[in-house]
């Protein structure tokens, strides 16, 4: 990896570190030989990610180290940063990937809405303003990798908190970015991580066994890595069902719905669906 952020002894912090793709991002950072804070709520699950993520770690068990951390709490985020920096100085990558889908529906209980946005949206912009300014400070090469979702880009109908929640980290992750790029003497860069169908413990409903349709989480750090030696601000990752010509046309339609004047949403809209589904197959849209 010949990003400068991840070199040995390198400090990374990351939310949502406990399963899923933020525990495959700490262990891929500790076997490059970084120090690992993995940010997650206390319990037997996070002690044996920061046992798992030191194990691959070439400096050893003092290498993962977890910090019981509730995103939804700028205080808790405080706390966080304090005893990151004061144990092993300047953060080089933040990862805030802390994220929870308990749900929702538009007029349905309020507590999944407060959830949602608390954890999902909320614990990125407390994660961003809190950790950035000490990191843009130290002049050194770093990033903020913000998990995001393609739900909060094309917003399908279903879980309307959820694609709220994660169309709010793409819109926030972009004014970070301009935010960073425009500060003088800061070497820090803001990126969205854009995952496909990825089985978590998020998305597994019950099932043990991966589907097929789905990538694993080291695959989708594989992808992010990638991306981030290139550069990109926009990890859009796909998965073994979708490619990402198909999430572009995907997104492209979306945008349309505005462009065109068509209803919100249209590829779910009755008269719009065929023409949606043309436009998929590269054939002419019906008018």
């Amino acid at each position: 990896m010949n990003h400068p952020a991840f070199a040995s002894n390198h400090v990374a912090v990351v939310t949502g570190a406990a399963s899923g793709i933020g525990l495959a991002a700490a262990k891929r950072f500790a076997g490059l030989g970084m120090t690992v804070v993995l940010a997650d709520l206390p319990g037997e699950r996070l002690d044996d990610a920061a046992r798992q993520t030191a194990a691959v770690s070439p400096h050893g068990p003092a290498s993962g180290i977890a910090i019981p951390t509730d995103v939804a709490d700028a205080g808790s985020i405080e706390a966080l940063e304090r005893e990151t920096t004061s144990r092993f100085g300047p953060v080089h990558v933040l990862m805030n990937n802390a994220g929870v889908q308990p749900g929702s529906s538009l007029f349905g209980p309020s507590a999944n809405w407060e959830k949602v946005l608390a954890v999902n949206l909320w614990g990125v912009i407390n994660g961003s303003r809190i950790f950035a300014p000490a990191m843009a400070a130290h002049g050194q090469a770093g990033l903020i990798i913000n998990t995001g979702s393609k739900q909060g880009i094309t917003t399908p109908p279903g879980d309307p908190a959820y694609n709220v929640s994660k169309a709010g980290v793409k819109v926030f992750t972009e004014a970070l970015a301009h935010e960073l790029r425009n500060t003088a003497g800061c070497k820090i860069t803001a990126h969205l991580l854009i995952p496909g169908y990825v089985h978590t413990a998020l998305t597994a409903n019950g099932r043990t066994e991966k589907p097929d349709a789905a990538w694993t989480p080291q695959e989708t750090v594989d992808f992010m890595m990638q991306s981030l030696e290139g550069g990109d601000f926009y990890i859009l990752c796909p998965d073994n069902d979708v490619d990402r010509p198909t999430d572009e046309k995907r997104i492209a339609w979306s945008a349309g719905d505005i462009i065109e004047n068509r209803p919100p949403l249209s590829r779910w809209h009755p008269d719009h669906a065929d023409a949606f589904k043309a436009f998929l197959a590269d054939a002419p849209p019906r008018r």
